[in-house]
């Protein structure tokens, strides 16, 4: 049984980690911290977490945590989770962490982009990017996992085939995201009020968003060679749940049929990865509450344009779900445990 601790347990992210971890029959939680909810049972905050009754939210001190766990996941603010990630890293523990403080791999870049030093580079070196369809066979020997933004799990997890296998012109990409309002997390602002967001469509963070960096950096690997995108994204009025479209030059003559062929080919192994067929595109609400990440594709042959769509629910692909999945792989798990349920519906 390995014993987990998780910081950052009153967020949204937080939250849907202590719910899928409750279906996970080889870990034990046995620490869940939070600043603004210390003393306060888990159950108390989060009333659907009622498994929780015994576990009372602690401060994260960070030396009485230490001997609790074996393995912990920060889910706490970009910037905050810097030391507390060094911290139990450099005492030999397990870490993986959802914010975006080890995802880059440049402290500069880092620090351009979120404007704030990152203080410790020699840390971020043994950083993995734990993108599990790309990255598994480095994921199970890491001890240190930055878990992939949910914008750019969906924008890879769409680009990785027609990068690898050369069907596209990389020199411009354009990927349009639409993201409910729970990826700005759980903090009351004016700007993710009820009014602010109900009946509203809007882009925002136009060619500066934070991951941008993120979604370049792994193209770029992906690809051997330098990458810039084009990412804009949009909040849309739903709870959770991202949609990209992604647009990009074919380099040869191919149609819809056959680049769905090679997706499916290079996703074959991978059980959280669905193809569409032909004619059938995602909707977010048939990923909502899943760690699936589904894809369809279409071929523009009078624009020469392939059109690439993918949706996953924020929350669990694109944070928590992802997680757990870099967990089972880190620790020789069966990777698909606790992370199986279909999606919600309606």
């Amino acid at each position: 049984m390995l014993d987990v601790a998780v910081c950052g347990g009153s967020g949204y992210a937080g939250a849907e980690l202590l719910r899928i971890l409750a279906l996970h029959p080889e870990i034990k939680i046995t620490a869940v911290t939070s600043e603004k909810s210390a003393g306060a049972p888990v159950s108390s905050v989060f009333l659907h977490l009622h498994y929780y009754s015994h576990l009372i939210y602690e401060p994260l001190h960070k030396n009485r945590l230490l001997e609790k766990a074996d393995l912990f996941f920060m889910a706490l603010p970009h910037a905050a989770s810097q030391e507390a990630v060094h911290f139990f890293f450099e005492k030999g523990k397990k870490v993986i962490d959802i914010s975006a403080d080890y995802r880059l791999s440049n402290p500069m870049i880092y620090e351009q982009w979120y404007k704030t030093p990152h203080n410790y580079p020699e840390t971020l070196k043994h950083s993995v990017y734990g993108l599990p369809e790309i990255n598994r066979n480095i994921i199970k020997n890491s001890r240190l996992i930055a878990n992939p933004g949910c914008y750019p799990t969906s924008a890879i997890l769409g680009l990785y085939p027609a990068i690898s296998e050369k069907l596209i012109d990389i020199d411009y990409l354009i990927i349009d995201s639409k993201s409910g309002t729970s990826g700005a997390g759980r903090k009351g602002t004016v700007d993710f009020s009820y009014c602010e967001v109900n009946e509203g469509f809007k882009a925002y963070g136009i060619g500066v968003h934070r991951h941008t960096p993120e979604i370049e950096q792994e193209l770029s690997l992906i690809a051997g060679r330098d990458i810039k995108v084009n990412f804009t994204p949009h909040l849309v009025p739903m709870d959770r749940g991202i949609i990209s479209t992604i647009y990009a030059k074919l380099r040869r003559n191919v149609d819809t049929a056959k680049v769905i062929s090679i997706y499916k080919e290079k996703y074959l192994a991978e059980p959280f990865i669905r193809i569409l067929e032909e004619g059938i595109f995602p909707n977010a609400k048939n990923v909502r509450g899943s760690n699936f990440c589904e894809i369809g594709i279409k071929v523009v042959s009078r624009t020469n344009t392939l059109i690439i769509v993918s949706a996953i629910d924020n929350l669990v692909k694109g944070a928590a779900g992802q997680a757990v999945h870099n967990m089972n792989i880190m620790m020789g798990f069966e990777e698909t445990t606790a992370l199986t349920s279909p999606a919600l519906f309606p």
